[in-house]
């Protein structure tokens, strides 16, 4: 069964609603210039009323050190972390429940990430602006093939209820990530959008 995660959770009315609405796993961004940023100490108010079968992953972009992400980590309770910047393989090391994230572009070498000693590879839409919650979707045929040489992709960029369960048939990804195709704008989730991907997703036979 394809996991799925809700990232940008700013508020707890929005995680218990993609909680009610099937979601297994919630991103909460520590990374201070994105527009669904949230203070560590607002995200543990959240986590702190959540169940511990859902994991709570942070979202980090080039933070000055894996201890300065382990001291976020630990203020706000995660249990994962989403790396999402140009963070090093020795970086990454120092950290445990590493998601790391790759930017995709029409020049993106599947062969980057290898050195990555990581529990999970995510590919997400290059920007040169945004670090993810773009809202556009990249040439899937790439994930394809990344799919069959890691063990665990999460699979995001501009995923929506209308392209989700194309996505799943061709990829075939661990995970699918979804943030701003379910918002109503950045940081506040639309709860219908939400349901409707969760049912997406459920309505690909494995």
């Amino acid at each position: 069964m394809t996991l799925i995660k809700i990232c940008g959770i700013t508020n707890l009315n929005d995680a218990h609603a993609a909680i009610a609405a099937g979601a297994d796993a919630l991103g909460f961004n520590f990374y201070k210039p994105s527009p669904r940023y949230i203070a560590p100490e607002s995200a543990r108010e959240i986590i702190d009323t959540l169940p511990d079968s859902i994991l709570k992953v942070g979202v980090f972009v080039n933070e000055e050190s894996p201890e300065a992400v382990r001291a976020i980590a630990n203020r706000s309770g995660v249990k994962a972390v989403q790396l999402h910047g140009d963070e090093s393989p020795d970086y990454c090391r120092a950290l445990n429940s590493v998601i790391k994230a790759f930017a995709v572009s029409n020049d993106f070498d599947i062969n980057q990430f290898q050195a990555y000693e990581v529990d999970a590879i995510m590919l997400d839409t290059k920007d040169n602006r945004l670090r993810g919650g773009t809202g556009r979707v990249f040439d899937w045929s790439l994930a394809q093939q990344v799919s069959r040489i890691v063990p665990r992709l999460f699979l995001a960029g501009g995923l929506s209820p209308e392209n989700v369960s194309e996505a799943i048939e061709m990829v075939h990804p661990y995970a699918v990530d979804t943030c701003s195709a379910v918002e109503d704008k950045p940081g506040i989730k639309n709860h219908e959008r939400m349901r409707v991907f969760v049912r997406a997703v459920r309505s690909v036979k494995p």
